[in-house]
């Protein structure tokens, strides 16, 4: 692949070669169009390989999409550019410890694997635990459809690593449902087994703090899901903590454009 340093830009193809932009990255690029046909990949016996991985990513990528519609009101500030590619890396990890169902078929079981899960940024560029450096303690309830988040006293001036411009900051518990995700022979496509709880969530912030002023009580922020829902073993609850940034002028807060954070704490 060859990057195009000049100042001559085209869509579409020359001869034989493309041009072409990539997500996430800066400057246009070029390359040899070619390949096989579609025609070929979806008949060719040679291309059943190829057939069976697209099925299965086909399928990493819906239950990937499941994760960011079920915190989506949070993702066009947390997320980065290349945040889908990752969290379905992450499905495909997933789909491949299964061992019960055929190549090409395998189920998307995140409820027996979702370590793979833990720990996720949603922003690379901009992690929880390097903006809040505070400890804290984090507890779901009996049922699996809630969570307490709490913060004993602390100073937000030695323990929240601000971006320029801020005043107060929050702090996010967000719960949210994926379901497993197995091949439906009928539809022809990786459906959610269940799909009532897929993408059930409730996030839920704490007051606007202070960034110069010291939080003299815990902070304690508790999030249910909708309806107390009966949780089962086909799906996973994801616990989320995040913190975002605000600049305030009069009485009104303005959420910054940068230096939120969302990171996937624990499953359950």
């Amino acid at each position: 692949m060859a990057r195009q340093l000049g100042h001559v830009k085209y869509k579409g193809t020359i001869g034989e070669i493309r041009h072409f932009k990539i997500k996430g990255m800066t400057g246009n690029f070029a390359g040899l169009k070619g390949g096989a046909t579609g025609e070929q990949i979806k008949n060719d016996p040679g291309f059943v390989r190829t057939r069976e991985n697209m099925n299965e990513f086909g399928g990493c990528a819906h239950a990937a999409r499941s994760i960011r519609v079920g915190l989506n009101m949070l993702m066009k500030q947390m997320s980065d550019a290349q945040l889908t590619g990752r969290l379905t890396a992450i499905m495909k990890k997933i789909n491949l410890e299964d061992l019960s169902e055929a190549r090409g078929y395998r189920a998307i079981l995140v409820s027996t694997q979702s370590k793979y899960l833990v720990g996720l940024n949603f922003n690379r560029n901009a992690s929880f635990e390097s903006s809040f450096i505070e400890p804290f303690e984090l507890t779901s309830n009996e049922n699996s459809n809630s969570s307490t988040l709490t913060v004993a006293a602390f100073n937000p001036a030695k323990s929240v690593i601000a971006p320029a411009g801020a005043t107060h900051f929050r702090l996010i518990n967000a719960v949210s449902v994926i379901s497993d995700f197995a091949f439906n022979a009928t539809t022809g496509v990786y459906e959610p087994i269940q799909q009532a709880l897929n993408e059930m969530s409730n996030v839920e912030f704490s007051g606007y703090l202070d960034l110069t002023t010291a939080i003299a009580v815990p902070t304690v922020i508790t999030s249910a899901l909708p309806g107390e829902p009966e949780i089962n073993d086909d799906v996973t609850v994801m616990n989320s903590i995040g913190i975002e940034f605000y600049q305030k002028a009069g009485n009104e807060y303005y959420l910054l454009n940068a230096g939120h954070a969302l990171k996937i704490q624990t499953t359950f």
